[in-house]
């Protein structure tokens, strides 16, 4: 019944709206279609007729389009308004009322020109004045709010330097279940608050309850991580309230909370690093933050590595460095399973990783066993 009640309830308020808009246009029209007439002194028996097609093209249009006008516009306007920040909002009020006065002081040289121009040029001055000042106090909002808290304008000095707030981090999905973030925090390198979105504790739950065994586990392990980082004293875990609308993906929400409340992301998703960016949201990526700590080997170097298994070009062995990085040792296939001491001859850096070019100190010499 309640869901009846709210469709009949839209319904009624487009028919509303497309009455009202019929009435206001046709009466609009009328009278354009008077004031045409007589604007081009057009006959006498002429006036009614334009003035009745006038007014009909009005009902027609405000039956047709009035809730398209109205409705929609207002609808996205709402929409808009509930996700901005109050800062924001701030921002858009302080720069209507600057630019609705600097409009009404143009409007005086303005009226003065002659004819059309000086009903209309007024009316688009203000418009624009209002869009261009909304505009400049939405773009620099924190940097006008930080200019008066500190009093600047008033030529007064500034205010002694706070002690920087803790950081705030969002995490997405990727970064929870992939572990790493915990071993971050419990180095101490990254300390504040980490913040979990409702909608992203319940993508988790969804994953540990999934039938499949792979993401059963992988979901499993999420809350086991989030469980250990709630026992770190580094860092502080909060639970945001907050959902997302139905069809905006999860992405598409956390970007949307980072961006109102300027948190970086924490992630190690690759086409969420990439949109986040594109929309200027700061992330912080976990597999950057692994290649970049990896330790740098030169040409010279001696190193002693496992090689596990065969190499892709003749007589190659494939061994691992703790980090990961993949070691091709040259003449290598014999020590297979064995620890040998190799002497590094070129690094190549690709998009998978860093690899690193190897030969035996003396193809003689024994292996570690």
């Amino acid at each position: 019944m309640q869901l009846f009640s709210r469709s009949r309830y839209r319904v009624n308020g487009r028919v509303v709206a497309r009455v009202l808009g019929a009435v206001l246009l046709g009466v609009t029209g009328y009278q354009l279609g008077v004031w045409l007439t007589n604007t081009v002194n057009a006959p006498v028996g002429y006036e009614l007729a334009a003035a009745v097609v006038c007014a009909i093209l009005g009902v027609v249009v405000g039956l047709l389009f009035a809730p398209q006008l109205t409705i929609v516009p207002f609808n996205l306007a709402r929409r808009r308004l509930a996700s901005m920040a109050v800062g924001e909002l701030v921002a858009v009020a302080v720069g209507l009322l600057l630019g609705l006065i600097v409009g009404a002081l143009l409007t005086f040289p303005l009226r003065a020109l002659p004819g059309f121009l000086g009903a209309v040029t007024p009316i688009l001055a203000a418009f624009a004045v209002c869009y261009i000042t909304i505009t400049i106090f939405v773009l620099r909002h924190r940097e006008l709010a930080e200019y008066v808290t500190e009093r600047r304008f008033l030529g007064g000095a500034p205010r002694k330097a706070q002690q920087p707030t803790a950081a705030r981090f969002l995490l997405d999905t990727s970064s929870i279940i992939d572990g790493r973030i915990a071993d971050v925090t419990a180095t101490g390198f990254l300390s504040g608050s980490l913040i979990v979105p409702h909608f992203v504790l319940a993508e988790l739950q969804s994953i540990a309850d999934s039938a499949d065994a792979l993401r059963r586990g992988r979901g499993r392990r999420g809350l086991d991580i989030l469980s250990q980082l709630q026992s770190d004293q580094n860092v502080q875990v909060e639970i945001l309230d907050a959902s997302r609308d139905n069809g905006v993906d999860v992405d598409s929400a956390l970007v949307l909370i980072a961006r109102e409340h300027s948190y970086p992301i924490i992630t190690n998703d690759y086409n969420l690093n990439k949109v986040a960016a594109l929309q200027g949201v700061k992330v912080l990526n976990v597999n950057e933050l692994a290649r970049a700590v990896k330790t740098i080997h030169l040409p010279g170097e001696d190193l002693i590595v496992r090689v596990i298994q065969e190499g892709k070009e003749f007589n190659q062995g494939v061994g691992y460095l703790a980090d990961g990085t993949m070691v091709v040792v040259e003449n290598g296939r014999r020590h297979i399973n064995n620890d040998v001491d190799v002497t590094v001859t070129r690094v190549l850096q690709t998009v998978a990783g860093r690899m690193i070019f190897a030969h035996p100190n003396n193809d003689s010499a024994q292996s570690h066993r």
